[in-house]
C-alpha cells in the first residue's frame, strides 16, 4: 500500500463557469466517480487559493485554481499496532484506559494508522467486540482526537451490547473538566438545544438560530464553575476572564461541549474550531511563552462511572488533569 498522496492542480477554463463543482471535477478526473469526488470534497481535501472548500454543489468561476488531494489506498480493515496504552481496569469483557490527547479513537480520513483502535487490537490481540465493525471494534464511545481522557471499550459482543445499552439510555456517569474563556453566567445551569451539522463545514457543528427549530440532534449538558480566574476589563467585579468548568453530559452529540460552551460565550480555550485559535487570552496574556505548546480544546473526560455489563459490579473511574491542563490552570490561577 502506498502511503504517499496524489495531488492535483485544476484550473476553471472561461468556458466552464457556472457548473457544480462536483460534476465539474468528474469531467476533469476521469477516473474518480462523482460520488467520490463529493465525498473528498466534504471531507476537507480540496481547497481553493489555500483555504479548505466542502461545498461539492458551489458553482465554480472562470480562472479559478482548485487543489485536490486523493489520500492513497488503504488497508480494508485496521491491523494490530504496538503501542503504549494506560490502563485503567481491565478483564475478559472490558477495558478501561485513559487516552490522551492527540490519539484518534478510530481510523478516519487522515488518520489511517496509528489510532487507538490500532493499538487496543494489538493489545487485546483479537478478543475485541466484533459489534463495531472492521473499522470500530468495541468502540462503544468516543473522544474527540485532541480530548483526553477515560474511555470504556468492549472486548465481547455481550458487554459491548450492555454499553451500549447504558449509553443509550443515559445512565453512564460522564464528567468532564473544561477550562473556558470568560465564565459562565449564571456560574451552574443546563443547556438544552438542538445540535446539526454547520451548512459552511462540514467539520464543524452548531446550534439552530431558530430555538424552535426540530433539525439535528437533542443535546443536554449541565455544567458547574469551579473556579473563576481574573478580572474581564469593564465588567462587574467577578466577572472573570476565564473559568474552570465541570460539565455533566445527559446525551453524547458529537463536538457537545465544545459546541454547547460556545453557544453560551465561553469557548474552550484552545479550541481550533469553536474558539479563536489559542484564544486571545492565551495568545497575549503569557506573550506565548509558558503556553506557546498548548494547542488543543482545554478538555479532558475525568469521570466515567457504569455497571459491568456481565458482572452488574458498578464501576468508577475519576482520573487527574493530564499534564498540559495542570500547567495551563497554574498559569490561570496568577491571572
Amino acid at each position: 500500500m502506498s502511503d504517499t498522496h496524489d495531488i492535483r492542480d485544476l484550473t476553471v477554463g472561461p468556458d466552464q463557469a457556472g457548473e457544480r463543482l462536483d460534476r465539474w471535477l468528474a469531467g476533469e478526473i476521469a477516473e474518480l466517480s462523482r460520488s467520490r469526488l463529493k465525498a473528498l470534497i466534504e471531507d476537507g481535501q480540496l481547497s481553493l487559493d489555500g483555504t479548505v472548500f466542502t461545498d461539492p454543489s458551489a458553482k465554480i468561476a472562470a480562472d479559478q485554481t482548485y487543489t485536490l488531494t486523493v489520500p492513497a489506498p488503504r488497508a480494508a480493515e485496521p491491523t494490530p499496532e504496538p503501542m503504549d496504552l494506560d490502563v485503567l481496569h481491565e478483564d475478559d469483557d472490558l477495558i478501561v484506559l485513559q487516552k490522551p490527547a492527540g490519539l484518534a479513537v478510530h481510523p478516519a480520513a487522515g488518520n489511517w494508522t496509528g489510532t487507538l483502535v490500532h493499538g487496543l487490537l494489538h493489545h487485546c490481540a483479537g478478543s475485541l467486540s466484533g459489534i463495531g465493525g472492521v473499522e470500530r471494534p468495541g468502540i462503544v464511545h468516543r473522544l474527540d482526537k485532541d480530548t483526553s481522557g477515560v474511555m470504556v471499550v468492549a472486548k465481547s459482543d455481550r458487554a459491548h451490547q450492555g454499553l451500549t445499552a447504558q449509553f443509550a439510555a443515559h445512565t453512564v456517569e460522564r464528567a468532564y473538566i473544561a477550562f473556558t474563556r470568560n465564565a459562565p453566567s449564571p456560574k451552574a445551569g443546563r443547556i438544552e438545544t438542538r445540535i446539526v451539522r454547520s451548512t459552511q463545514d462540514r467539520k464543524k457543528f452548531t446550534v439552530p438560530r431558530d430555538p424552535h427549530s426540530e433539525a439535528g440532534k437533542h443535546a443536554i449538558t449541565n455544567y458547574a464553575t469551579l473556579a473563576r480566574y481574573g478580572q474581564a476589563e469593564g465588567k462587574a467585579v467577578g466577572t472573570g476572564l476565564a473559568a474552570k468548568v465541570e460539565c455533566r453530559l445527559e446525551t453524547g452529540r458529537t463536538h457537545q461541549i465544545r459546541v454547547h460552551m460556545a453557544h453560551i460565550g465561553c469557548p474552550l480555550l484552545g479550541d481550533p474550531v469553536y474558539g479563536q485559535r489559542r484564544g486571545n487570552l492565551l495568545a497575549t496574556a503569557d506573550n506565548g511563552r509558558e503556553l506557546k505548546d498548548f494547542r488543543r480544546q482545554a478538555l479532558h473526560a475525568a469521570i466515567l462511572g457504569f455497571e459491568h455489563p456481565v458482572s452488574g459490579e458498578m464501576l468508577r473511574f475519576e482520573t487527574d488533569l493530564p499534564k498540559d491542563m495542570a500547567r495551563l490552570e497554574k498559569f490561570l490561577e496568577l491571572l
